[in-house]
């Protein structure tokens, strides 16, 4: 604000205002004393939009006058001392042409945030992989959260592009629903139609202890998602043990809820099964390898939303950002998000996904 808005030529109070502003929406206070929480703001969808635009207007401008300040350094070096040319743009144009350039980034952030996810195809080979599961079909979401933002229709538009795959496991990954029960459920209603030849099982992610961990937890299961919270379920594939064991979430201790534990969910596991486990956060995936655990599925990081702000991202998640990694001999797959938070809408060159990840043994 200082580079940007006290060069304009503009009357003081005007000055401050424009200021003001700004502050008041790179700190999302309009949404604090407005709608009284950031975690699961109930704002309508289009409003969202606006405020996402409005904020990734701020970033963008504040990363183009770094670049401008950046590029004109060394005319100051070399000046000599010399008077300066009187300048090309005044300030008030230099302003106006820097918040019409981030205004371009802002839009395709905003519109990369809400559209429908494609689809992402992988393989992961594997030795402890029996030869039974060879060519397992599996699809990975994580991060859905079911809000405003996306909406019954977007849902269900969702559930149509997954069905049309033909899985033989649907699996979440965390954060499917931002809202209580009560506000959410008729938006989260089309994720019954999920259709999968072994069936649909998720873990709880952070968001959902926000927005009422226990109701989630019942209601869950009567859209015929299979929640797993440091346990597992056994299946049987064509004479062969799969295992799908699921965690908690660590701010779960915030909450008087049982913490994350990698060794509970696979206690009992049929020895010689091949052991999937998912865990919203990719941060502990040690602990997920030390359990015994052949494969990991992982969100939280959304891939960083923003391509440059991503590496940040990594270091709070112990490097995990987006993709395949091997941990202890496990392998772990961190997806970018099948949606993102309602109170960040911007994606910009990190897209978001529907994972479908071919089994094959190595």
């Amino acid at each position: 604000m200082w580079r940007l808005v006290l060069p304009l030529r503009l009357g003081r109070t005007l000055k401050c205002a424009i200021g003001l502003l700004l502050l008041l929406v790179s700190q999302h206070y309009l949404v604090r004393a407005a709608f009284d929480s950031l975690s699961t703001p109930e704002i309508p969808g289009w409003l969202l939009r606006v405020e996402g635009w409005c904020f990734g207007l701020v970033i963008f401008l504040t990363f183009l006058t770094l670049a401008r300040d950046l590029l004109l350094l060394p005319r100051k070096f070399t000046s000599g001392g010399k008077r300066r040319a009187r300048a090309t743009f005044s300030p008030n144009r230099r302003a106006a042409i820097l918040a019409a350039l981030a205004a371009v980034p802002a839009s395709c952030a905003v519109k990369g945030a809400v559209s429908l996810p494609e689809v992402r195809h992988w393989e992961d080979r594997s030795a402890a992989l029996p030869p039974a599961l060879d060519g397992l079909n599996l699809v990975h979401l994580t991060d859905l959260h079911v809000s405003p933002l996306f909406h019954a229709d977007w849902v269900r538009a969702l559930v149509e592009r997954v069905n049309a795959i033909k899985p033989d496991l649907i699996l979440f990954s965390g954060d499917l629903a931002d809202g209580l029960p009560s506000l959410r459920l008729d938006d989260a209603a089309p994720l019954a139609g999920l259709r999968a030849r072994y069936g649909v099982f998720g873990c709880p992610g952070n968001h959902e202890y926000y927005s009422g961990y226990e109701f989630w937890m019942s209601k869950l299961p009567e859209l015929g998602l299979t929640m797993l919270q440091n346990t597992h379920a056994a299946l049987r594939i064509a004479g062969t043990d799969l295992t799908i064991a699921g965690i908690t979430d660590p701010v779960a201790s915030s909450f008087a809820q049982p913490l994350p534990d990698s060794q509970a969910a696979l206690a009992g596991a049929p020895e010689r099964s091949f052991k999937i486990l998912l865990g919203h956060r990719p941060a502990d995936a040690a602990l997920g390898a030390e359990a015994g655990a052949h494969l990991m599925l992982s969100g939280h990081t959304h891939g960083g939303q923003i391509l440059g702000m991503n590496r940040l991202v990594a270091r709070f998640n112990n490097g995990y950002l987006y993709g395949w990694y091997t941990v202890g001999g496990m392998r772990l797959y961190v997806g970018s998000g099948t949606g993102l938070w309602n109170g960040f809408p911007l994606r910009l060159g990190v897209p978001s996904e529907i994972a479908r990840i071919v089994l094959r043994r190595a």
